[in-house]
């Protein structure tokens, strides 16, 4: 073995494999043979078909390049991208359609619009989470897409259009057939225009000084800085560019393939832009412009050939799984770790100081606090109707999932975006024996909750080696395939129909579910338990080493602590519990719901759990009850009070929430409580270290002024000292 390394003909194979061009060239000359034997062998495409794919690949390439410039400049996965061109392309098409403005009038007002829009966005809301979490400020472009997503439903009655226009006309009517597709204007264009952008992108990044800014800035901020670079004015480039980049796309789209105003780039076209993002390692350019490409083609043929995108959503999981773990070296270095250092803002809540938690009053408020939760629970069927009490119970298995994900993402610090996923397995599973078994209820969680952790045992292997925003693309490309090939009844025979009735069975044979208020009280009841089963796992020598392998994973390998074992244990317990979740929702519903596994499911969960605080049960317990309660109360308000309790749990009310609260709805209520004991501690002259350090540093600060003036006054009274003799 060692004769070969050391012979030329080894030491060139190993040049080789070790120059990144060579290993590029590869994967494209792979990629292209399996596209080719898939699409042109197996499935007998016509090329105008392949070409109709390009091109829409290319408008992908638009959105896909902004994600990554916008990924290189703050270390983000901005969800927002598409919305950012999607306000402004909608502008423009409500100008021509509706108000009849000339299309270069309408195009260049649209253009424009996208560039303000940028900056606006930046300026407003991106600069003030400078110094905040990766992860707080990767979900607040989540809230930034709801807010303009709300913007473009509400742009057509500004414009007193009561149907909103899809398309708008090309500025030429020539056109061609080819391969059996006829391409008119529109298509034309974007076969010139995306070109030419992406082009004039390339020479901007590497031929002007502020692209060599950006180049600069993606690498260390800090160091740019330094260095006399504004990196501020470059995040402002950074974000109108992407903008632009974003509204030429969707402009240029509008004409190829329509334009749905309030969903102008869904979260499905995201994850194929996203995905080829991630192929290109969010840097390479042009590598991200080919799989954007093929992936365009690819999503053409699959549609020409099956008549939907299923397949198409597999093959995305796979491309962006297999991207991720060829590239993982790239991924895990201490460079990049230091980058998107995620969870720098999470810390461990604060638990009541000892001199104070035997305190009678203290002991009381918490006992106080405990019966008053469990009154509440027990008296809401007779406060509330059928209806509301059906929330209530979905309210019990939305908390498990919510539980899932502080284990997942809050202790083990890995970034889940397909819980729902896991929630579908566990009710699909669960339809599946109450159906053909009449498994007791019971014993339905118990394997349903096995199964759905040896789910989560499978996604969290890859996991190992991914980390970060990159694991959140891998689990949100996960429940796209789960939601449209793995669950789907149309792959496997053996998930039951939607419209299939799922009986609740006694449970132990005896206790009946057949009514509203039984099986309220019994999703409760099994909420209990999850709760009882996490907290014991937090207090066990796993949850310890969670905790800190999420704060420092080479200082917990450092003592020779199994960093795998407790990683996969926290997948185990997020898939364990979000089946058990879905099994409660599938009998709350009688049936299995559609569309369980939908990624904006997972998307809004994650979401919840961010706002309400993921370092505690606490905080992810009051991000779910806040969102579930605005969405209890909202029929019940009038219209405008509507929208507004609607952007109070998305959009708006999320950008602000993690604005002025980082730490999410659970910190305000620790705020409070810390508040609280520390009037105890004032009123009983107890000194408390963790509670009036604040307090203690203040005082001492202003004795030490007292004492320096006191010094200074006692100076200049002091009269000075006689002249000593001079010894003889």
């Amino acid at each position: 073995m060692s004769t070969i390394a050391s012979s030329p003909e080894g030491a060139q194979r190993r040049d080789w494999v070790e120059d990144p061009r060579a290993r590029r060239a590869a994967y494209v000359a792979t990629a292209a043979l399996i596209l080719y034997w898939l699409v042109g062998r197996r499935w007998g495409v016509p090329y105008g078909i392949l070409v109709k794919g390009a091109v829409i690949g290319g408008l992908y390439s638009m959105i896909a390049v902004g994600i990554a410039l916008v990924y290189r400049a703050n270390r983000i996965i901005n969800f927002a991208q598409g919305d950012l061109g999607g306000v402004p392309a909608s502008l423009a098409v409500l100008l021509i359609a509706v108000s009849g403005w000339p299309y270069a009038g309408a195009i260049a007002t649209g253009l424009v619009g996208g560039v303000v829009l940028g900056v606006v966005v930046e300026f407003v809301i991106i600069r003030r989470f400078a110094k905040a979490p990766r992860l707080v400020l990767t979900v607040a472009t989540i809230g930034i897409a709801q807010l303009l997503t709300f913007l473009e439903i509400y742009m057509p009655q500004a414009f007193h259009a009561t149907t909103p226009p899809q398309s708008f006309p090309s500025p030429f009517n020539w056109g061609f057939p080819l391969g059996g597709v006829r391409f008119q204007g529109n298509d034309v264009l974007a076969m010139i225009v995306v070109p030419v952008v992406l082009v004039a992108m390339a020479w901007f990044l590497n031929r002007t000084h502020i692209g060599v800014a950006i180049r600069a800035c993606s690498e260390s901020a800090d160091r740019a800085s330094l260095l006399g670079v504004p990196v501020k004015r470059v995040n402002l480039v950074v974000w109108a560019v992407a903008s632009l980049l974003a509204t030429v796309g969707i402009l240029l789209r509008a004409g190829v393939v329509g334009l749905p105003i309030g969903s102008a780039l869904g979260v499905s076209v995201l994850m194929r832009t996203l995905a080829a993002a991630v192929v290109g390692r969010m840097e390479r350019m042009p590598t991200i412009v080919v799989a954007s490409i093929l992936l365009g083609v690819v999503e053409q043929a699959a549609v020409y050939h099956t008549g939907n995108t299923d397949m198409v959503d597999l093959t995305i999981f796979l491309v962006v799984l297999a991207a991720l773990l060829l590239r993982r070296r790239e991924f895990t270095s201490r460079i990049q770790e230091a980058a998107t250092s995620t969870w720098a803002a999470l810390r461990e809540v604060r638990p009541v100081p000892p001199e104070l938690s035997r305190l009678p009053e203290v002991v009381w408020a918490r006992r106080a606090l405990l019966v008053a939760g469990v009154a509440l629970v027990l008296a809401l069927p007779a406060l509330m109707g059928e209806a509301k009490l059906d929330l209530a119970t979905f309210l019990a298995a939305y908390l498990i999932v919510a539980l899932s994900l502080l284990v997942l993402s809050g202790w083990a610090g890995q970034i889940s975006l397909g819980q729902f996923a896991f929630v579908a397995t566990g009710s699909s599973v669960g339809a599946w024996l109450t159906l053909h078994w009449h498994m007791d209820v019971l014993l339905v969680m118990v394997v349903a909750g096995c199964i759905g952790a040896v789910v989560a045992v499978a996604i969290g292997i890859p996991a190992l080696r991914i980390r970060g925003l990159f694991l959140a693309a891998a689990t949100l490309a996960f429940s796209f395939a789960a939601n449209s090939y793995f669950l789907s009844g149309t792959h496997f025979s053996w998930i039951p129909s939607q419209f299939t009735t799922v009986p609740r069975l006694p449970v132990f044979g005896r206790i009946s579910l057949d009514s509203a208020n039984r099986f309220y009280y019994f999703s409760y009841a099994i909420l209990l338990l999850c709760i009882f089963a996490v907290l014991g796992l937090r207090r066990s020598r796993i949850g310890r080493v969670l905790v800190a392998t999420r704060e420092n994973e080479r200082g917990v390998q450092a003592y020779g602590v199994n960093v795998t074992r407790a990683k996969l244990v926290a997948f185990a317990t997020s898939g364990f519990l979000a089946a058990v979740a879905g099994v409660l929702i599938l009998y709350g519903q009688e049936t299995l719901y559609p569309g369980g596994a939908d990624p904006q499911s997972s998307i809004g969960a994650f979401v919840t759990v961010v706002i309400g605080g993921l370092g505690s049960m606490t905080g992810v317990f009051a991000g779910a009850i806040y969102l579930e309660s605005l969405t209890w109360f909202r029929p019940e308000v009038p219209q405008a009070l509507q929208n507004v309790m609607a952007q109070l749990g998305t959009g708006a009310g999320l950008i602000l929430i993690l604005m002025f609260l980082p730490g999410g709805v659970g910190s305000f209520i620790y705020q409070v409580r810390d508040r609280l004991l520390r009037r105890v501690a004032d009123r009983r002259s107890i000194v408390v270290p963790s509670l009036v350090a604040d307090v203690a540093v203040r005082n001492d600060a202003a004795a030490d002024t007292v004492i320096e003036q006191a010094d200074l006054s006692e100076a200049e009274e002091v009269q000075p000292a006689p002249e000593l003799e001079p010894v003889s």
